[in-house]
């Protein structure tokens, strides 16, 4: 059974180029260091003694600048190569975060905070843009795998060392953050090729190669797809959902279940890690069984309800008019159950959002097809920290808590009724190679 296992991983990247691994290595080297996200709201809260609700405008700025970054990025690879943006983005992303930690005005917080996002945000685009340009197409799916499992491989590594760094001294946080961004983009430097060709030029070629399957879908703008646009809302919807793990989860472990800094970056290694250990086996499973990916998008969205439910766990004694929680799960045993309920949303829904908009577009609409799918993503990101907590302000945690849950059933359905949708639709519906 190992060696079986073994061999799959084997299989499966065979053959990807060395600038695809130097790529997947300069992702990994980042995201080890990526901790300032799931312990800011500590941060605000327990170090700068910010409110709930300022705390939670300073994290919409986040969403916010990932929005603006994104936008950017995307436009700067067209015009100077995604090459520069990616070295750009690295080093000034390390350096804005360096001095954020210098930053305690409120005002002066939020624009340190949507500039460090803004240069942080703009490398995605272009990273993904330089994946595209060093595969070919029979690799090229298996080289954004790689990628992701390098992110998620980073974030077990850097949320656990977050933890433990954040129970010393939050500045460690900043420190270990920013100058992981610098070694990366120092090492894409040194290391990985300057392409010949602008990606415009590389995306003529490939236009000439790759012609659509479908010429119906040719030229189509995402924006009048209007099945898309609803996929887009729930992808927007459920982002805002799962964004609280990032955000508001963190504080909610801390404030309610009494758990201390080194448990709460324990529980967000352990995300990435059942990602790393599970994922792969996992998608490649259920794509062998030929299941469709919006009804596996409608499970993962259903698990997320049920793992915001889990967290109303600590209310129920109040409501139930006992006087003591011993019959109930500890601190610890809660946030475990959500942590796998909502890894395992993130593992059935994340891969197959993605592939279902690179599947509905067409080469020559691929770009605006994903360039909407990330602009809902980052609205989500804004939204969901400043949404958090004004709830938590006024409602408390647990009836948050179920107002999650509902949006998450809500988006289900919406899923649901697209799947349906689809299945009865007229027009064809071609799933092109991304």
């Amino acid at each position: 059974m190992i060696q079986q296992t073994l061999h799959l991983y084997q299989r499966a990247y065979r053959g990807l180029s060395p600038s695809v691994w130097l790529l997947a290595g300069v992702m990994l080297i980042n995201r080890c260091g990526t901790m300032v996200l799931p312990f800011m709201t500590l941060y605000l809260t327990q170090h700068l003694h910010y409110s709930v609700t300022d705390t939670g405008i300073v994290m919409a700025t986040f969403g916010a600048g990932a929005f603006v970054g994104t936008f950017l990025g995307g436009r700067l690879v067209d015009r100077f190569s995604f090459y520069y943006v990616q070295l750009l983005s690295l080093l000034f992303g390390g350096i804005a975060l360096l001095t954020l930690q210098l930053v305690v005005n409120f005002y002066a917080l939020c624009g340190s905070v949507f500039i460090f996002t803004l240069f942080g945000d703009a490398f995605r685009p272009a990273n993904q843009v330089a994946i595209a340009h060093y595969s070919d197409p029979e690799t090229r799916t298996r080289a954004f795998s790689l990628n992701r499992l390098a992110i998620n491989l980073g974030w077990a590594i850097g949320g656990g060392l977050g933890g433990w760094l954040a129970s010393i001294n939050y500045s460690l946080i900043f420190w270990t953050d920013g100058l992981t961004c610098i070694v990366a983009g120092i090492v894409l430097w040194f290391f990985l090729p300057v392409p010949e060709r602008s990606k415009r030029s590389t995306n003529v070629a490939q236009s000439s190669i790759n012609a659509p399957i479908n010429p119906d879908l040719t030229g189509t703008s995402p924006y009048r797809d209007t099945l898309f646009v609803g996929f887009v809302i729930c992808s927007a919807l459920y982002f805002m959902v799962f964004m609280h793990f990032f955000t508001i989860v963190p504080l909610f472990f801390k404030k309610v279940l009494q758990l201390n800094e080194r448990l709460i970056g324990g529980l967000m290694s352990l995300n990435g890690l059942l990602i790393v250990a599970v994922e792969m086996a996992l998608v490649y499973s259920l794509e062998q069984q030929n299941r469709s990916k919006i009804s596996l998008i409608t499970r993962g969205v259903t698990l997320v309800a049920v793992a915001f439910i889990l967290l109303t766990i600590p209310s129920w004694p109040a409501q139930l008019g006992l006087d003591t929680v011993g019959v109930m799960l500890p601190g610890l045993g809660i946030a475990l159950l959500y942590i796998l309920f909502a890894t395992f949303s993130e593992m059935l829904v994340m891969p197959f959002l993605q592939s279902f908009t690179v599947e509905r577009s067409s080469p020559a609409t691929r770009g605006q097809y994903l360039a909407l799918y990330a602009m809902g993503g980052a609205l989500a990101q804004t939204a969901a920290p400043a949404f958090g907590s004004f709830m938590i302000a006024r409602v408390g945690f647990s009836t948050h808590w179920l107002v999650l849950a509902g949006i998450s059933i809500m988006t289900a359905s919406g899923f649901w009724w697209l799947g349906k949708r689809l299945e009865r639709s007229a027009e064809p519906m071609v799933f092109a190679e991304p």
